[in-house]
């Protein structure tokens, strides 16, 4: 087996910190000294610990969208695969040490002009466009709106777990997604 690289190693500890401790929080020195590597190989690697923070919540948005995707093709329907999309949620919230969304938590704490509320802009890009074609697919009549409304779901479900400790907030979530499908389909 390879041994993982300075990069691989800082983007694990990285995942690690950040998410369980927070990103202001941890700073360079704690993440290069459970990465095992040199001060020189995060700022050769990445520059700057911004770009290590996008990196790592690109590595986080890589691996949503795979488990949600994962989830959304296990069905024809589009109405299915929406609903799908909560099933993935739930499958995260429930995940041992989950603290709530990654990029609400990182990009609460990061300068508003900067790469960590660029990546967040991102994924949330992402979700609402999932949402939108979906919508679109499955024949609303208005699927931005509905798009909207489901990706108001999505975010407060990830509140709701994190702030109220509610684990049936995806399901809770899922329920009122598909009343919503009911009312906006054609």
């Amino acid at each position: 087996m390879a041994t993982a690289t300075a990069r691989e190693r800082l983007l694990e500890a990285a995942d690690d910190l950040f998410y369980r401790v927070g990103v202001q929080t941890v700073g360079i020195d704690r993440v290069i000294e459970q990465a095992g590597v040199a001060k020189a190989s995060l700022y050769n690697t990445f520059g700057s610990k911004e770009a290590l923070v996008e990196a790592y919540l690109e590595g986080r948005r890589v691996r949503i969208s795979d488990r949600v995707m994962r989830h959304v093709s296990a069905h024809d329907a589009p109405r299915d695969q929406i609903l799908a999309v909560f099933d993935a949620l739930a499958e995260m919230v429930r995940q041992p040490h989950y603290r709530g969304c990654a990029f609400a938590l990182a990009s609460a704490e990061a300068p508003s002009d900067g790469l960590v509320v660029h990546a967040a802009a991102s994924y949330r890009a992402w979700v609402r466009t999932l949402f939108t074609d979906l919508a679109r697919e499955a024949g609303a009549t208005d699927p931005a709106l509905l798009a909207r409304q489901l990706h108001l779901l999505y975010d407060g479900t990830s509140q709701a777990v994190r702030m109220d400790g509610n684990l049936e907030a995806a399901a809770e979530a899922r329920a009122v997604a598909s009343v919503l499908l009911d009312a906006s389909l054609t």
